[in-house]
């Protein structure tokens, strides 16, 4: 993870020209915050924000097996809001938390029942796989976006309004990248109990049959949704911060200044990307399917096949279907995530400060 910011690091300064430039980016740091101190912050604001979220989804998910139970082999996406992971249903004795029955009217109802007959605590059921996932992932994209903003400042001007969208879309494409064969492995060992030996010489074996590009299957699904609502919220973000500062007439972002600018983004990035997550969804799902039922792999539908099969079944309108629930998770997760970050970064910098000013 570490080695990849630091990739990211020497690229960022290949972008400056100047001599001054050159010195002030060997510092690695970001209005007087080191690196570390920024990955830090997010991965404070992607645990606090996936504590936040996740008993959203998994009232989501219990509504979801309540009125289309799984079968057997078959799976279901499950999204903390930071990301999505593939959990597989199996019939028999299990007891898999989605899998409790349930007489539930609607979410508040859901609420209530689960906390009065399973306990509060299995509101956070699927907590620990959303975290190791989620915090590596969190860490790179938030980081490279702050580092590469500062890169790309300097090459084309702090006014530039393609800057957040060119930062946004380069550190999303590098955590996807970076943890698509985390991913991939996580769910092997998900379906399966496999022992590391186990685990090493299967994915040994489809390394030497598929090649290296096997362990990133559905990388292209999904950066399709996430680098188009990566740039547009990080777009609007930006626009919107600046303008709540003006006109609260602050330098820096407070919480509440954050956190509605995240709102507002996060929800006009969903909404314009929702065509793209209900594509992703259908071909990441198709693809799990097909390797957990141990198909032979063919050729995986293309997005464009897999849009048309969408229109011609649902229409238009099928492709924004779960466009509610997307937006109860992913407008408020992205208001946490990122004033709880921006916070993390004012306290260090003001730490900092602190330490500077000391004789």
């Amino acid at each position: 993870m570490f080695v990849f910011i630091s990739f990211y690091i020497k690229c960022k300064r290949f972008f400056f020209s100047s001599n001054k430039a050159m010195a002030e980016m060997s510092d690695n740091n970001l209005n007087g915050i080191t690196v570390t101190q920024q990955a830090i912050a997010s991965c404070c604001g992607a645990t606090i924000t996936s504590l936040c979220v996740t008993p959203l989804d998994v009232i989501k998910t219990r509504l979801q097996a309540q009125s289309n139970p799984f079968s057997k082999g078959k799976c279901f996406v499950y999204s903390s809001g930071l990301m999505d992971h593939r959990c597989v249903c199996e019939n028999g004795d299990s007891k898999a938390w989605y899998k409790k029955p349930g007489h539930f009217k609607g979410m508040l109802d859901a609420f209530v029942k689960i906390i009065q007959i399973e306990g509060i605590r299995s509101l956070w059921s699927g907590l620990p796989p959303t975290l190791i996932m989620a915090l590596p992932a969190t860490v790179i994209y938030f980081t490279c976006y702050d580092q590469l903003s500062e890169a790309l400042k300097s090459r084309l001007g702090k006014d530039n309004e393609h800057i957040p969208v060119l930062a946004g879309s380069l550190s999303r494409v590098g955590s996807v990248t970076v943890v698509s064969p985390l991913e991939l492995i996580r769910t092997r060992m998900q379906y399966r109990r496999l022992s590391y030996k186990q685990l090493y010489a299967r994915i040994s074996s489809e390394v030497a049959v598929d090649g290296w590009f096997s362990l990133w299957r559905g990388w292209s699904s999904t950066v399709l949704r996430d680098v188009p609502f990566s740039a547009l919220y990080w777009h609007n973000y930006e626009r919107f911060k600046k303008m709540l500062c003006k006109e609260v007439g602050v330098h820096e972002p407070t919480f509440f200044i954050a956190f509605t600018s995240g709102v507002a983004s996060g929800s006009i990035a969903a909404v314009v990307t929702q065509p793209f997550d209900v594509v992703k969804t259908h071909r990441q799902t198709e693809l799990w399917t097909r390797e957990t039922s141990e198909i032979p792999q063919g050729g995986c539908p293309s997005a464009w096949a897999v849009t048309r099969k969408i229109i011609a079944q649902n229409g238009i309108t099928g492709l924004f279907a779960g466009i509610i629930p997307r937006l109860s998770k992913v407008a408020p997760a992205c208001a946490i995530m990122i004033s709880s970050y921006e916070y993390g970064k004012s306290f260090f910098s003001h730490l900092n400060e602190k330490m500077n000013q000391r004789p």
